[in-house]
């Protein structure tokens, strides 16, 4: 708990403490002490421990003491010091899990590093005991899909669904807002079809991505048709909702529905912030709608 909330040092007297008291510290005390090293990303600090788990009899560090040190360095995209610990996890005979390979095909893919994410994918194939699963299956789609490749896309969705491996919300939630980003409309609708033909629930997310797209497109009838959708669910609206609204409005030049946002906004239990009043600044700014700009200037002020 003091490694999440970035008091490693406090971690460490408290660590100190349970060897005064006479406590066992165990594997899993020291794990959590890396643990809350690598959080704050002294990694110094946690590869030292790291080290003292390696040359003791009874707390040596397993796959999920490794998970973590590779986890904290992909965040901060030290691809160097993640090499050398999966260099040494293969010395300590140590093999990654699905976790692993989950967690490093997402960042590869995140960093656009796509030789290594698919080397990564294959190799985790290979394997009878690491079989991948739908976190795959989304990691590898949003890589490809996010940097506009299709074609790469839909053959890695192909492929992972005639393995077995059934798509869930969060994967039609990377389809839809790949298509929405390249322009591929019809293919977008296709998805939301599906989505509705087998039960799959929207989300929030599939909202702002869905209303993102068609404002982009200025398809303004396709954004009405969506908030009929909402009219008859019982889904929760929130700020993050109405700010891609509000957005999509002001792309079109639709300034009476974007002001109308906020009334929706009144009425659904929301409250404008910061975003909201930016997006609404920017929009008539555009428009050349000063006056109306400069209320909103003084709201945002007011904040």
């Amino acid at each position: 708990m003091l490694g999440k909330c970035k008091q490693p040092e406090k971690g460490h007297s408290l660590f100190l403490a349970m060897i005064d008291e006479g406590c066992s510290v165990n594997h899993e005390a020291y794990t959590a002490l890396l643990s809350a090293y690598s959080r704050s990303c002294l990694f110094n600090k946690a590869f030292s421990i790291l080290e003292q788990m390696k040359n003791s009899h009874d707390c040596r560090p397993d796959v999920f003491t490794y998970s973590i040190l590779v986890k904290s360095c992909l965040e901060v995209y030290d691809f160097d010091r993640v090499r050398d610990l999966l260099s040494d996890m293969a010395v300590q005979g140590i093999k990654l899990n699905t976790i692993v390979y989950n967690t490093l095909i997402d960042a590869y893919g995140k960093a656009k590093r796509f030789t290594e994410m698919e080397s990564t994918l294959v190799q985790m194939l290979r394997l009878r005991e690491c079989e991948p699963d739908a976190w795959t299956m989304n990691s590898t789609s949003r890589a490809f899909g996010g940097s506009g490749q299709i074609d790469m896309m839909e053959k890695c969705y192909e492929k992972f669904q005639s393995a077995g491996i059934e798509p869930n919300i969060k994967t039609f939630n990377i389809l839809l807002d790949s298509y929405g980003k390249t322009g591929n409309y019809e293919k977008m609708s296709a998805v939301m079809q599906y989505m509705q033909k087998y039960h799959f629930l929207w989300t929030l997310v599939t909202y702002n991505i869905v209303i993102d797209a068609f404002g982009n497109a200025g398809k303004i009838e396709k954004i009405q048709a969506v908030l009929r959708y909402i009219d008859n669910s019982d889904v929760m609206l929130d700020t993050v909702f109405f700010n891609c609204l509000v957005d999509a409005y002001g792309m079109m030049g639709c300034y009476a529905k974007t002001k109308g946002v906020l009334e929706m906004m009144e009425r659904g239990g929301c409250k404008p912030d910061k975003i909201t009043y930016r997006i609404m600044l920017k929009a008539y700014s555009i428009g050349g709608m000063t006056s109306i700009a400069k209320e909103f200037q003084n709201r945002l002020a007011s904040l």
